[in-house]
């Protein structure tokens, strides 16, 4: 295995951290937490970031190596697995404290597997891998994201029909609310109309968002029936921390951004370009979320696999990488200071940001 792939089997040492955190007690149950937002964030204040691409040889080298999307299918046995062990290893009498890190451990395993590497997958245009995504967003009952985010995401975003973009002067608080509820009304739309021009009921089982619905009701009694009324409350606290760190991350990749309103006065906006995203090439942070941070490339050609996004000049850059911007993000008047500035730099002229009301 050569070293580009293997660097992107670093994120196991996450992985390996959260089962010692499950099987542990004291310290050692922070490790994984301690690592992503503490030793991450301080690392990539020191190393410089890294904006090199790939050549064209390179980039051809890379697409034909399947143990890139290797890593990706090992990650959702694991992920299965590690939920499982969370879920049995609750039946001990752990103190309030190791209970608090595993949840939150496993909330960030639900964040960083289950629905970044169930993002990847499931813009693949192969039934499995689609599969695979779905798997993976159950871990963190938002499975509505495959719907949303391919459907409604990509479509409208960096533009106020958008609920997963923020807006210029939006806190992360006011972020969370609007976007968990406007993306789950998204996907509603979506599935509703998808099943209307297949000419069923928008109120069957023929839609999509509903079939979701079905399967994280039966993965929860599962959970209540084989665990316990316990498990089921702490795995809800580890599914609503992962969605959260999925919603952090969409706040802290659009902030403030916006599409311009199409050219010949229509209803719709000009494409969206690597200027739309904010990027960053922060190697760590980079290849821990399996390259999520070159996101500018990923809204400019969505089909592209992670071991072949680009860096663009056009694309703003934050300041640090994803770990530390999300821990920035969680403080909204520092958040403002830092990148309201850039927010304004990186607007055209004609292009006030965009504010949501």
């Amino acid at each position: 295995m050569s070293f580009r792939v293997f660097k992107y089997a670093s994120p196991l040492l996450v992985y390996f951290g959260a089962l010692l955190s499950f099987l542990g007690s004291g310290f050692v149950v922070w490790i994984p937490l301690l690592y992503a937002f503490l030793l991450i964030p301080l690392l990539e204040l020191l190393l410089r970031p890294d904006s090199r691409n790939l050549s064209e040889a390179e980039a051809e080298l890379a697409r034909r190596n399947r143990l890139y999307d290797a890593l990706l299918y090992a990650i959702v046995p694991l992920q299965w697995g590690a939920l499982l062990l969370f879920l049995w290893q609750l039946r001990l009498p752990w103190s309030a404290a190791d209970l608090a890190g595993k949840t939150a451990v496993m909330g960030l395993l639900c964040g960083t597997f289950g629905i970044n590497v169930g993002h990847e997958l499931g813009h693949r245009t192969r039934r499995g891998e689609r599969l695979a995504a779905k798997s993976l967003l159950l871990t963190s009952l938002y499975m509505h994201f495959y719907i949303e985010h391919n459907r409604g995401h990509h479509k409208h975003v960096a533009t106020p029909g958008d609920p997963s973009s923020a807006g210029y002067g939006e806190s992360l608080y006011a972020f969370w609310l609007r976007s968990v509820t406007g993306s789950l009304r998204s996907a509603a739309r979506i599935a509703g109309a998808a099943a209307r021009k297949a000419g069923r009921p928008a109120l069957s089982l023929h839609n999509e968002l509903l079939q979701f619905g079905l399967i994280e009701a039966a993965l929860l009694s599962a959970v209540a029936l084989l665990f316990g009324a316990k498990a089921l409350l702490v795995f809800l606290a580890a599914a609503t921390m992962g969605f959260l760190l999925l919603e952090t991350v969409n706040y802290i990749e659009h902030y403030g951004l916006q599409r311009r309103p199409a050219k010949d006065g229509g209803a719709g906006y000009e494409r969206a370009r690597p200027a739309h995203s904010w990027n960053s090439s922060h190697v760590i942070g980079r290849v821990m979320l399996f390259e999520l941070s070159r996101h500018s490339d990923h809204h400019y050609l969505a089909s592209r696999p992670y071991q072949l996004l680009r860096h663009h000049e056009e694309a703003p850059q934050m300041p640090t990488g994803y770990p530390g911007m999300m821990l920035l993000a969680l403080l909204p008047p520092a958040w403002f200071a830092v990148m309201n500035p850039r927010v304004q730099k990186n607007s055209r002229p004609e292009e006030p940001a965009m504010v949501i009301a």
